[in-house]
């Protein structure tokens, strides 16, 4: 499942912009290959940051992981074209870098069905060390 779709991608650029960053054989369209695989990217890139965290695929996409996936891909198109530089498509992609870390730290969730709870290791911290062959006691570590 995709995070986003071709409409929500018109939603937020207007389609003659589309047209011009995909159009390579000058038909006048949008190169739904480009697009398809700007969305592949998204998806894959989103799904790093996630996996891990939450059992993928995710049953629902929520609406804000929607709009870092759209801004994603816009990101890719704006690089197929160097020659046009787009400042807010740069800062947009940086903070959906930033934003994709926080999920993956944990800081920011996606939801309650979404979560991966069950996953092993979640929540947890294991050590090899039993109180007998610590260095420090935890007398000495609560004087400093």
């Amino acid at each position: 499942m995709s995070y986003c779709t071709i409409d929500d991608i018109k939603r937020m650029l207007p389609e003659q912009d589309i047209i011009m960053l995909t159009n390579d054989a000058s038909t006048g369209t949008v190169d739904m290959d480009v697009v398809t695989d700007a969305i592949a990217y998204a998806d894959q890139l989103i799904d790093g940051y996630l996996r891990g965290r939450y059992t993928l695929p995710l049953s629902t996409v929520p609406t804000f992981l929607k709009k870092l996936s759209i801004d994603l891909v816009i990101f890719y198109l704006y690089g197929r074209r160097p020659e046009i530089q787009n400042d807010n498509v740069e800062k947009k992609y940086t903070n959906t870098l930033k934003i994709l870390e926080q999920i993956q730290a944990g800081k920011i969730a996606l939801g309650d069905d979404t979560s991966g709870e069950d996953l092993p290791g979640k929540g947890e911290y294991k050590t090899n060390k039993t109180e007998d062959d610590r260095i420090f006691s935890k007398d000495v570590l609560d004087g400093y």
